[in-house]
């Protein structure tokens, strides 16, 4: 009798995104050991055009969706089965046909402050550089500090770190979670609170996507989904729905467990140049229609425009 096909599981090919395969594969063997035989489980690194194109910034070349376009090819013409993704990389609308399907519990959601120049980012001497790839890092760090400057500061966490040491900038900004999924927390200095620096929409998130109504795989990854995060996730993305934002809009959103079923979400936009930031929060059980509620009333709030001033 012939073994099943081997599951193919899709990612990026940076360390950290075959690290965060490497657990949904782990989570996926241990909750059917079938999947723990040699050979049951291929990975298959795809490289994206966001992974290619390193030297201009992500909103100039087609925004977060050039991390996935290429594996959502792929998953969709059945090359692979699964594909793994860091959920702040996702776009906000994922292809007809895919559909995003488990959760891993969440990682911590902070971003932290790497540099040897100062433990705090208020005690950057005037005129430091700080380093970062995300318009909504930009935006915070010069709301909070108008006399930094900021440069676009691509690459993978091994990449930026480097730079880092050998002088490049004087900071950076990274996400917690994917340091320590790396082993790489130790050179940070400083985490950043969310009232400092309100994370991105997903971010310490694994997300698992599949084809529409693969009954099969939405089965096996019912085992290995963390409801919880879930929830959080999905009311951060639905606040980002509701502002249709992408990577060229300062966005940031965080939702936490809070009493009862209820969730706590906050959001925040902002104007890339850090002039303008607003931020609201609401709390409530029905997370979709709460993530809706406030990313209609950041709009509202926000008018016509309020991303191009």
């Amino acid at each position: 009798m012939s073994s099943p096909p081997p599951l193919r599981i899709g990612t990026r090919g940076s360390r950290l995104a075959l690290a965060q395969t490497d657990e949904v594969r782990d989570r996926l063997a241990a909750a059917h050991p079938r999947l723990s035989e040699t050979g049951a489980v291929e990975v298959k690194a795809i490289r994206t055009t966001g992974d290619k194109v390193r030297d201009r910034p992500l909103a100039e070349i087609g925004g977060k969706g050039l991390f996935t376009k290429e594996i959502d090819e792929a998953l969709l013409d059945g090359r692979i089965d699964l594909a793994v993704h860091s959920v702040k990389d996702l776009p906000t609308w994922l292809p007809d046909g895919i559909e995003l399907a488990a959760f891993l519990p969440r990682e911590d959601p902070r971003d932290v402050l790497l540099s040897p120049k100062a433990n705090r980012l208020a005690e950057l001497p005037a005129g430091s550089v700080v380093g970062t790839s995300s318009l909504r890092r930009q935006a915070l760090i010069l709301h909070a500090r108008p006399d930094l400057t900021v440069v676009t500061f691509r690459g993978n966490v091994e990449t930026r770190m480097q730079k880092l040491a050998d002088g490049v900038v004087d900071a950076t900004v990274l996400a917690l979670a994917g340091l320590r999924r790396l082993g790489h927390a130790g050179p940070a200095t400083a985490i950043l609170e969310p009232e400092e620096m309100l994370p991105a929409v997903g971010q310490g998130a694994i997300g698992v996507t599949c084809r529409r109504g693969d009954r099969d795989r939405l089965d096996l990854l019912a085992a290995i989904h963390h409801p919880a995060t879930g929830t959080c996730v999905t009311a951060e993305r639905a606040m980002l729905a509701a502002l249709e934002g992408s990577c060229r809009t300062p966005i940031a959103g965080l939702a936490e467990s809070a009493a009862g079923n209820d969730i706590r979400l906050r959001g925040l936009i902002a104007r890339p140049d850090g002039r303008v930031v607003l931020a609201a929060e609401r709390e409530g059980a029905d997370f979709e229609a709460l993530g809706r509620a406030l990313g209609e009333e950041l709009r509202r709030r926000a008018g016509p425009g309020f991303f191009e001033g």
